[in-house]
């Protein structure tokens, strides 16, 4: 999970399923916005459980800093993007009710981007979950650190508050080697993308280091490793070596 921010309108929340952890994530109370969250993953969440009809608030946070997507999506044409997926969550009814929380939601291009090159790298991840436990943040970004683009903005159909559309999207994932409860050595990898339409599914060419993208979004990511098995798991920015690890 992330290291700790600070200001009053962070609020970093955690939803359980009876004592077992879902999913926690960082919101920011001002844009109404989950910047990242951060959730582990093994075979036994996911399966075919049906998709949910609707969104409902989340009852840990005040309606007044969410926005009403509980029965329709964003205007412009964008989409309901799960930060963590009702794919990784389709085995237990009550974490996959969790991930319609409407702050796990952000406005994403459909066509050519969630439908496309983040579902096929979603569909990749969950594949090495199959046979083991791996550890995934998810998050977006308005700017990397030290820029300044543009940020537009949308409203939910049903709802009149100024929702920002992010310009990046970001995933991290990690897997560990254990000796009982200890971890012995680990391998990370980091995917990044401007928020935009692609021609084609090829999510590899995007991978890069956890290292760059701490750099990008000021956030420290896996701070619970060991610092020495943390530096040299965030440097590996190579699909294929981290499939093998």
């Amino acid at each position: 999970m992330p290291g700790a921010v600070s200001g009053s309108q962070y609020l970093v929340n955690t939803y359980y399923d009876g004592s077992d952890r879902n999913y926690t994530h960082l919101y920011d109370k001002s844009t109404y916005t989950s910047l990242w969250t951060s959730y582990h993953l093994n075979t036994n969440h996911m399966g075919g459980l049906s998709r949910p009809d609707n969104w409902t608030y989340s009852p840990d946070i005040s309606t007044s800093y969410q926005v009403n997507l509980k029965s329709h999506s964003y205007n412009d044409n964008y989409s309901r993007g799960h930060l963590i997926p009702n794919a990784s969550r389709n085995a237990i009814k009550n974490m996959q009710l969790q991930t319609f929380y409407v702050t796990n939601s952000v406005p994403q291009i459909q066509d050519k981007f969630n439908g496309g090159i983040w579902s096929s790298l979603e569909n990749a991840i969950r594949a090495i979950a199959e046979n083991e436990e791996i550890y995934i943040v998810t998050g977006v970004a308005f700017n990397k650190v030290g820029e300044n683009k543009t940020v537009k903005y949308t409203t939910a159909k049903d709802d009149t508050k100024q929702v920002p559309v992010p310009n990046y999207f970001y995933k991290v994932v990690l897997k560990v080697n254990k000796s009982g409860s200890t971890v012995t050595s680990a391998k990370a990898i980091g995917f990044w993308f401007e928020h935009k339409t692609y021609s084609g599914s090829s999510y590899a060419n995007y991978a890069v280091s956890v290292d760059e993208i701490e750099q990008w979004t000021g956030f420290d990511f896996f701070v619970n490793l060991p610092d020495s098995i943390e530096n040299t798991a965030e440097t590996n920015s190579n699909w294929s070596s981290f499939q093998s690890f």
